[in-house]
């Protein structure tokens, strides 16, 4: 049994020795960050911009890989497969980390278990916009012409926020819209633009530059205080009255689950350091970003209460899963 139990004992310092000096050498070559959404997005230009910062504080460059589908889930998934040694990271939403997990009858992971939490980055409200043709000048006169025409209004959707955001607005002002699912904010941008579809709610790197360039007419912000970037622009609350209406998105980095606490550890150091970086904060303020650095336990907290919030969203709002 002594025999037995020295044998366990060699083999657990063992390990233990081996993860250090794993955790040691860690980064010895090129990290991999997958954006689950597309080239242009919101995530992708924040997640790229945190990569190129935390490539500094790491020693090792990070290469951005775009993986977009689903709301984000094929990426998501792409990265709760993968090995657990902090070489692959996901740039995490409250769409592939919150809301998926309601939003589908099925995952092909386990939304609570499969990612080690890593870092928050920080959040953005969305802008609701519609088309310059259509005849409605505030938010008051857009959800009159839905009630005077119901389904005759449609809006644009790539992402979970757009299409949660969008239901929840329709639902609690109590009118009826056609849904029109894109695969990328960008493009339902252009056929917002083009005149294809009459109203699209999305974050502000999509949106601001076409409101402020005059290409789009922008509505309402949803967060529950105006925009210093915007401030022209009512809330939803303040617009309808709607007095609990809000949605943030929000990003966040994760690893694979079992990643090693001394890994995540130093990821997390450099999350952090490029929130706390001017050219981030500067790069992003005029889209409305907030940086919020914090730990590894406090996104895992984060990450519960967002869930059980967007679950609520997603049924106040009748949005049946897929």
């Amino acid at each position: 049994m002594r025999s037995a139990f020295r044998m366990v004992a060699v083999l657990s310092a063992a390990l233990l020795c081996t993860s250090a000096a794993i955790a040691q050498s860690y980064p010895n070559k090129p990290i991999k960050a997958i954006v689950p959404f597309a080239a242009g997005s919101a995530t992708d230009q924040i997640g790229r911009a945190f990569a190129a910062k935390m490539s500094e504080t790491l020693g090792q460059t990070i290469v951005v890989e775009n993986k977009a589908g689903v709301n984000g889930m094929l990426g998501a998934d792409a990265v709760a497969k993968s090995p657990a040694d902090g070489y692959t990271i996901l740039i995490g939403t409250n769409s592939t980390n919150a809301a998926l997990k309601s939003l589908m009858k099925k995952l092909p992971y386990d939304q609570d278990t499969a990612f080690a939490p890593v870092g928050y980055l920080g959040s953005v409200p969305l802008i609701v916009a519609v088309n310059n043709e259509v005849p409605a000048k505030t938010l008051p006169e857009f959800v009159a012409l839905a009630k005077s025409k119901p389904g005759y209004v449609t809006f644009a959707s790539a992402s979970t926020s757009q299409l949660v955001s969008s239901e929840m607005l329709a639902s609690m002002a109590g009118i009826q819209m056609t849904s029109v699912p894109y695969k990328s904010g960008p493009a339902a941008m252009t056929d917002l633009i083009g005149g294809q579809v009459m109203m699209f709610t999305a974050d502000f790197a999509v949106m601001l530059p076409q409101v402020k360039g005059g290409k789009i007419r922008g509505l309402a912000v949803t967060s529950t205080k105006r925009s210093p970037a915007i401030p022209e622009l009512p809330t939803v609350n303040e617009a309808l009255g709607l007095k609990d209406y809000e949605l943030i998105a929000y990003f966040a980095v994760f690893a694979p689950a079992g990643t090693p606490a001394d890994i995540v550890a130093r990821l997390n150091a450099a999350v952090n350091a490029a929130a706390q970086s001017k050219d981030i904060q500067e790069k992003f303020a005029p889209i409305g970003f907030v940086v919020e650095p914090q730990s590894p336990e406090a996104l895992a907290q984060r990450s519960r209460t967002e869930t059980a919030k967007w679950a609520k969203a997603i049924r106040d709002a009748k949005i049946e899963p897929q």
